[in-house]
Order: structure tokens, then sequence, then C-alpha cells
């Protein structure tokens, strides 16, 4: 097969450059009608994308707030808890519960239905929510609280693991009727910027309870601020019984999947997407469950918890601008541009982050390192934010057809969850071998930097340029290879199926 074959969005004749002649589109012998539908209004057309993404927050929340738990639990079971494997299975099986989930649910979601895959996450989400707050151990045994906190903490990855394949891929479908121009920001604003935003409450609603229970009652802290996770599936339960799966999979879908030639066409940019999102998620979420206690250490062992968490707040809330700026520059340079630049500017602040630290990283300097070192390390968040963050899920749900992007998709993100997994368990290695404590928190910036530098140049060279209106161009390019390699195109849609099923009827 040409590599022109291999990768139908690879080439820049696709951008909109009217002196390149004809685009591949084109040339392409299906032609297919854009979604945007002019009859619909404004609310119409946005809410489906919404009620798909925004679940998102649930995964920010749950995954941001046991950071702020390990500490607790480490401040209420010095020895039992921090000694021991607990502290580390509690923040990493959720990540092993996720890989599980997207797997299964973007199976389902392109097989079976993408609305009864999120309605099934979303219940999950909602019931293993509630055990982790109501967590105990038989007779009071507190290594039996942390079984169960780490097997209820597994389920509840796997609620968080549909909202991937399930939400984030309907909602990137949805978002083919909103208005041309306007389709890359508001899917990161229902997707990426949810998980952001629900970062910046977890930290914050630790810090508010600590100071309404005082660390005398750090139990109830814990317990409410896992209980409170249950809040944000069920708030969006209605909207989602309500919706109906989007047009674009009613049309694209598969009742016989042609494995061999998905995996023909699809495993380089599958590879090379998986591997970005890999490092991106090794970084950012191994980096956010240990910031409290790197706080903790710069802060001193006699500063209060809430200070601490109010610290670890301000420095998530970095994330709010570099998102907002993402999802609007993924629309004006496009989301393979705007993750390559970000992320290298982001490798850039972390290699001066790691010089910086042994200047600043003592008690005596706690002001100029809140000032200094804090800012850099809120900017490098930031940038990881406005390029990879913003964008690895949308490359992800649009350089693939509509048929097979729940499998696609989650393949992707399983990767993702997979580096972090690793993440929580390399970052403190390279803590713990490193020679002195301030070489403990410099080492893990250098390793992320040259990581980020690594992804930057993977996806400026070798992602493919993303439009507005690629979902509609892959899936008639799919289409294209599809014939051409003798698969009957004509079995792919609802109506498909209502014709068979109506033929069998008659038989």
């Amino acid at each position: 097969m040409s590599a022109k074959a291999e990768s139908p969005i690879l080439q820049d004749s696709e951008m909109k450059d009217t002196e390149k002649g004809p685009t591949p589109l084109e040339e392409a012998p299906v032609e297919i009608v854009p979604l945007e539908s002019p009859q619909k209004g404004r609310w119409e057309r946005s809410w489906p994308t919404i009620a798909c993404g925004a679940g998102l927050f649930s995964d920010g929340y749950l995954n941001g707030v046991i950071g702020q738990v390990n500490t607790i639990l480490g401040t209420l079971y010095p020895k039992a808890y921090s000694d021991s494997p607990a502290s580390q299975n509690v923040s990493a099986i959720t990540f092993a519960g996720t890989v599980v989930g997207m797997l299964i649910f973007g199976y389902t979601s392109d097989h079976w239905s993408r609305k009864w895959s999120l309605i099934i996450s979303t219940i999950i989400l909602f019931v293993f929510a509630a055990l982790c707050a109501g967590a105990y151990g038989y007779n009071d045994n507190i290594y039996g609280l942390f079984a169960a906190l780490t097997a209820y903490r597994f389920f509840l990855g796997i609620g968080i693991g549909g909202e991937y394949p399930a939400g984030s891929v309907a909602a990137s479908e949805n978002t083919g009727e909103l208005k041309d121009g306007h389709r890359n920001r508001w899917f990161i604003m229902f997707t990426n910027f949810q998980i952001d935003l629900a970062y910046v409450v977890s930290a914050l609603i630790p810090m508010i309870l600590v100071l309404i229970f005082t660390e005398d009652h750090l139990r109830a802290v814990w317990r409410v601020a896992l209980g409170l996770g249950v809040i944000p599936p069920l708030s969006l339960f209605y909207l989602r019984l309500k919706m109906s799966e989007p047009e674009e999979f009613n049309r694209e879908r598969m009742h016989k999947f042609p494995t061999k030639l998905i995996i023909k066409f699809y495993w380089k940019r599958l590879t090379l997407v998986s591997l970005i999102w890999f490092i991106y998620d090794f970084m950012t979420y191994s980096f956010n469950i240990y910031s409290s206690k790197w706080l903790s250490i710069i802060l001193g062992d006699n500063s209060p918890l809430w200070k601490t968490f109010g610290w670890n707040t301000i420095l998530n809330l970095f994330y709010i601008p570099g998102s907002f700026a993402g999802a609007w520059a993924s629309d004006w340079m496009g989301p393979k541009r705007t993750l390559a630049i970000g992320v290298g500017l982001q490798g850039i602040v972390g290699f001066i982050m790691a010089g910086c630290y042994k200047y600043l990283a003592t008690p005596e300097n706690v002001a100029a390192f809140v000032v200094v070192l804090g800012e850099e390390h809120s900017i490098f968040q930031a940038f990881g934010e406005f390029g990879p963050g913003d964008n690895i899920g949308l490359v992800a749900s649009k350089t693939s057809a509509t048929a097979i992007r729940g499998q696609y998709y989650s393949y992707a993100a399983a990767s993702g969850k997979i580096g972090a997994f690793v993440g929580t368990y390399v970052i403190p290695i390279i803590q713990k071998n490193a020679p002195n404590k301030i070489r403990s928190g410099m080492d893990p910036f250098f390793v992320s930097s040259s990581l980020c530098l690594l992804s930057s140049a993977l996806a400026f060279f070798l992602l493919p340029q993303i439009n507005q209106d690629t979902i509609t161009a892959e899936d008639a390019r799919f289409r294209a290879f599809l014939q051409e390699s003798g698969y009957n195109t004509a079995t792919m849609g609802n109506k498909a199926e209502e014709s068979t099923s109506e033929a069998e009827g008659q038989k």
C-alpha cells in the first residue's frame, strides 16, 4: 500500500490551500455531507457535546483529590500507611482500573452504543465513589481499610475509563454540528478543560474541609472529600439519558469489523498518538499526585495541612489559563502545531526549574521558592495543558474513522494511563536513588523535560494536520480504503442494519 494510502490525512495538501489544487478529500470516491445543521438552535447543537464530555470532571476530581487524601492518610497513620505499599497502591490502582475500563468501553462504544456505554460508566462512577468514601476494614482493621479503599478505587477507575472512549469520542462526533472554526475549542472546553477545573477543585475542597473540621478530625475530611466525587456523575445522568447516539456514529458504524484491514490502515498513526499520550500522562499525573508531598517538604513538617493544600490549589490554578488559551489556539493554529509548541515550551521551562531548584528548595527560602520555582512549576504545567493536555485527546478522536474511533481512542488513552501508572512508581524511585535531597527534587524535572522535547519533535514532524472537517474527511478516506480492499461499505450505518433485519424477517 502506498504511503499516501497508509496516512490519509498526513499530507499538507489537505490544508485549506487553493494553490495546491484538489485535496485528497475532493478526490475521495465517497462524498459525505457535514453534519452542521442551521435548523437547530445553538443549545440544541451544544448540549450533547456537554453531556458527553463534561463527565471528565469526575476523572480530574477523583484522580486529583487522592493526592490530598494520601497526605491525610499519611498524617493519620504515619507508619502503617506511609511504610506500606498502600500509599502507592491507593493512588496508582485507579490507573489500572481506568485502562481496563477504557478497553472494555472502547469495544462496547463501537460494537454496541456510545450512549449506553456512557450511562453504564456513569453508574459505576457514582457507586464506587460512594463506596470509597465509606470504606472501612473488618473490625476497624487499618490494613483492611487500605485494602478496601484500593479495591474500590480500582473499580472506580473502570468507570473513569468509560468516560474516555464513550464520552470524549461522542463529544468529538457531536462537534460536527457546531459552527465551523469553533469545533476544536468547544471539544476541549468540555473535555480537558473540565479535567483541569476539577484539579483545582480537588485541591480547594480538602483545604476548605480541613479549615471546617480542623486537623483533629482528618478522618471526616478525607471521607467527605472522596464522597463529594459522586456529584459530578450524578449531575450529568439525566442529560445522558436524554441524549441520542451521535449522527456521525449512526451513519458510519460497522457491524462487521475487518480487523486486519483496520490494523493495516491505522497501526502507525495509533502507535505515534499512543506514545505522545504516554509521555504526557507520565509527567502530569505523577507530578500531581506527589505535589502536595513536595510542598509539605518545602513548607516544613509543622506547616498546617490547609496551607499545603492552599498552595497546591494555587499551583493547579495555572492549568486553567493554559487550557483556556490552548482551546482557542487549537482552532487558530491547528491541534498539531499547538501540541508541539506547548510541550516544547514545557520542556524548556522544566530545564530552567531543575537548574533553580537547588538554590531555592530550602525552608529558609520558602518565599523565593513560591515566587520563582512555584511560578515556573505553574508555567510548566500551563504549557502542558496548552499543548498536549488540550490537544492529544482531540488528535486521538479525529485521526481515525468513526466506525472504529472508540477502540482507537481507547488504545491511545490507555497508553496514557499506563504512562501515568508508570510515572507514579518511577518518580519516587528517581527521588529515592538521588544522591541528596536537592537532587531528589531536580532529577524528575530533568527526566520530564527531556521527554517533553521528544514529544514535541514527534508531534511536529509526524502528526497529521487536523482541520475542522477532518472527521468527515477521515470517514471518506477510510471508506475508500475499505472499498479498494474488497470490503462492502454498504453494510455500514444504521440504515444498512435495518435493511438487513428486514431482509432476514422476510425470509
